[in-house]
C-alpha cells in the first residue's frame, strides 16, 4: 500500500530525514521508533503532504504522492493523528468529529460513522456538546482518532498515541488501535513507548538521527539486544 524510498527532509540547513525506505503493506500494522529527534515525526508529515520532502518518492498503491497536498491525501484514504491531538478547542466535541468527514457528501452515512465513533468511545458520546479544549488529554486523544476516521481511511498515521497519558488510558488507546486494525485499516504507528509498539505492531522500523538502523519483524525487534537496551530499559 505504501511505498518510501529515498525520502529525505530538510530545514533550512539540518537534514532531518537522509534517504530512508521503508513499506506498509495492506492490513498491516508497522512502526517506526526511535529517541526525541531521530525524524520520526518529520517522516509522518513528509507523508502526509505537510512538509516538501527533499528528495525520493512517496507511493500509495502505486501512485506517487509527495507532491499533493494534505486535503487530496484524505480524499484517497490517508488520515494523520497528529502528535498533540491538534483538537478544535473552541468546537464541541461533535463539530470536531464532523470536520473529519469535511471531504465527504455522503451525509446519512457520515451519521452513522459518527454513532460508531461514540460507540467505539462512549466517553466522547457523554460529551458530545462539550468544547474540546475543555475534555482531559485522553479525552482529546480519543476525539482525534475519532476525528481521523471520520474520513473512512484506508491508512491511518499516529504520531505519539500515548504521549503524556495515564497508564489506564494509554490501555484504552491501544486496545483501540487493536480493534481498528481489525475493522482491516491499515496502520502506521510513530510511538515512543517501543514495547507497546511492537506488542500491537507486525513489523517494525527503528530510527537513529534521520536515517533506517534496523528493520525486522516485531517479534524479532522485541528479543534483538540492541532495541532491548537502547529502547526497552533493559
Amino acid at each position: 500500500m505504501l511505498e518510501v524510498r529515498g525520502l529525505k527532509v530538510s530545514y533550512g540547513g539540518i537534514n532531518a530525514v537522509k534517504g530512508i525506505d521503508l513499506d506498509v503493506r495492506d492490513g498491516e500494522l508497522v512502526t517506526l521508533i526511535g529517541c526525541n529527534g531521530a525524524g520520526k515525526t518529520t517522516t509522518l508529515k513528509a507523508l502526509t503532504g505537510l512538509v516538501k520532502p527533499a528528495a525520493g518518492h512517496v507511493l500509495y498503491n502505486g501512485e506517487d504522492i509527495k507532491a499533493l497536498p494534505p486535503y487530496q491525501l484524505v480524499r484517497r484514504g490517508v488520515a494523520l493523528v497528529p502528535e498533540g491531538r491538534g483538537v478544535f478547542g473552541r468546537l464541541t466535541v461533535g463539530e470536531n468529529l464532523a470536520m473529519g468527514a469535511y471531504a465527504r457528501v455522503d451525509h446519512a452515512l457520515i451519521e452513522a460513522d459518527g454513532e460508531r465513533i461514540y460507540a467505539l468511545f462512549p466517553r466522547l458520546a457523554e460529551r458530545r456538546r462539550q468544547l474540546a479544549g475543555t475534555l482531559s488529554g485522553g479525552e482529546q486523544q480519543m476525539l482525534a482518532i475519532g476525528r481521523a476516521l471520520m474520513s473512512r481511511p484506508k491508512l491511518l498515521l499516529l504520531d505519539e498515541p500515548s504521549m503524556g497519558l495515564a497508564p489506564l488510558m494509554v490501555q484504552k488507546i491501544f486496545e483501540t488501535i487493536r480493534a481498528i486494525a481489525a475493522e482491516g485499516v491499515t496502520l502506521l504507528l510513530v510511538e515512543q513507548n517501543a514495547r507497546l509498539a511492537l506488542e500491537v505492531c507486525h513489523r517494525g522500523y527503528v530510527m537513529e538521527s534521520g536515517t533506517i538502523a534496523l528493520a525486522d519483524s516485531a517479534e524479532a525487534l522485541l528479543k534483538n539486544p540492541q532495541v532491548r537496551q537502547a529502547y526497552l530499559g533493559e
